[in-house]
């Protein structure tokens, strides 16, 4: 059976996710403990960032390479048009999306979980004890917000990056709007990565992710809220109920780790 390593939050392992499903192939999910588990995935792989795939001995890293290796290994359903256009068009949209997406989906998330207190406490894991989600509860909006200085998220790059989400958002909503995904009527690798990487801006509504559900539906204030964008989270859940597995369908492995949050 494939085997990824992951985090649950993770948009480029939901990305993986989602493209594996789409396919419908089996596979274990195996949490990576922050710290300790990076260094065995560093020991295995060179690197030390999911989200990674095993197949037998093979350690695939990269979103973007795994979705490549899983075409040329496992034909059916291409993810990649075979077209050299369309192929150009998808690999183009999913670039766009890893680096635009992706990256400051991460950002708009981090300033909304540093503003709300309940908000943080849900992101964590059910399995997390009661006292750790005390402490992380108590955790000062202040020093979040220093905490965020000190890595780069200030308040402009934060509020530039929800700005440009905008626009992203409403050019999505644009390029649906007459059409059933990204490059017409076939669905591709952009569609996949651009709901996949969607996940912090506003979960989906199912059973998809290890969250409690009353989170399910909630996201970024200004973004998940928006009417604007909804037709936009619509076609989003759309792709979920279409392609993207339950989480009682996956195996996980025993004694999942707390859950972060990581770009690959």
């Amino acid at each position: 059976m494939l085997e990824l390593y992951q985090w649950e939050l993770s948009q480029y392992s939901e990305k993986v996710r989602l493209c594996l499903d789409y396919k419908g192939l089996e596979y274990r999910k195996i949490e990576v403990t922050p710290g300790i588990g990076q260094v065995e995935l560093f020991r295995l792989t060179g690197q030390n960032q999911v989200p990674v795939l095993k197949d037998g001995h093979k350690y695939i890293v990269d979103s973007t390479e795994i979705a490549k290796y899983l075409d040329s290994e496992y034909p059916d359903r291409p993810l990649i048009p075979t077209d050299k256009k369309k192929r150009a068009q998808a690999l183009l949209l999913e670039d766009w999306a890893d680096e635009t997406i992706g990256i400051k989906g991460r950002k708009a998330l981090f300033a909304a979980i540093s503003q709300d207190q309940d908000y943080r406490k849900s992101l964590l894991p059910v399995s997390t004890p009661d006292i750790f989600k005390s402490i992380v509860e108590g955790v000062p909006s202040d020093f979040l917000s220093v905490l965020g200085f000190g890595v780069g998220l200030t308040p402009d790059v934060i509020s530039a990056a929800i700005a440009s989400l905008k626009q992203d958002l409403d050019i999505l909503t644009e390029l649906l709007a007459d059409s059933p995904y990204l490059l017409g009527d076939e669905p591709t690798i952009a569609d996949l990565t651009v709901a996949g990487l969607s996940i912090l801006l506003k979960f989906p509504e199912g059973s998809y992710l290890d969250l409690p559900a009353s989170l399910r539906g909630k996201g970024v204030p200004g973004l998940a809220d928006n009417p604007d964008y909804e037709p936009f989270f619509t076609w989003r859940d759309r792709i979920y109920a279409q392609f993207r597995k339950p989480l009682s369908t996956i195996t996980p492995t025993p004694g999942s780790a707390p859950t972060s949050i990581q770009i690959d």
